[in-house]
């Protein structure tokens, strides 16, 4: 392994640590709060929108993010491990088949939706209740 290769491995390591990047993948709805200058003064935006792919590795890695803005649909490629991203939340999990939704682009109104990806194991953990036992009916029984 060469030089740059073991410095972007140490800081990758680093901002993995960190641990400000949640598990996304394209398909996702996800919130992206971006730190912007403007002049002297700064100020957080946020750009929600559906992550249409991911490409790179490692420290170098990108997603792109699409969403419609008064009726035009806007991307914008943010690197993963960019210091201007203050933070990304996942608003919701897609269901897709594909690695990069590029097609998309050409669609419009419903037929551009997404499928909400539904963890029915978790959802089942939350719905049942376990039934609390006290000693008096463990004696009764």
């Amino acid at each position: 392994m060469n030089l740059i290769q073991e410095l972007e491995k140490e800081q990758l390591e680093k901002l993995v640590e960190a641990g400000k990047i949640p598990d996304f993948a394209p398909g996702d709805t996800v919130r992206v709060n971006v730190r912007i200058s403007e002049g002297t003064r700064e100020r957080v935006q946020a750009y929600e929108g559906v992550v249409i792919g991911r490409s790179g590795e490692g420290i170098n890695e990108s997603f792109t993010v699409r969403k419609i803005s008064y009726g035009e649909g806007v991307e914008r490629v943010f690197p993963v491990y960019s210091p201007t991203i203050e933070s990304i939340a996942v608003v919701k999990k897609g269901k897709v088949r594909r690695a990069k939704l590029y097609y998309l682009r050409d669609r419009r109104g419903k037929s551009a939706r997404i499928a909400e990806k539904i963890d029915t194991n978790r959802q089942k953990a939350k719905e049942v209740p376990q039934p609390e036992v006290t000693s008096s009916e463990n004696e009764s029984k």
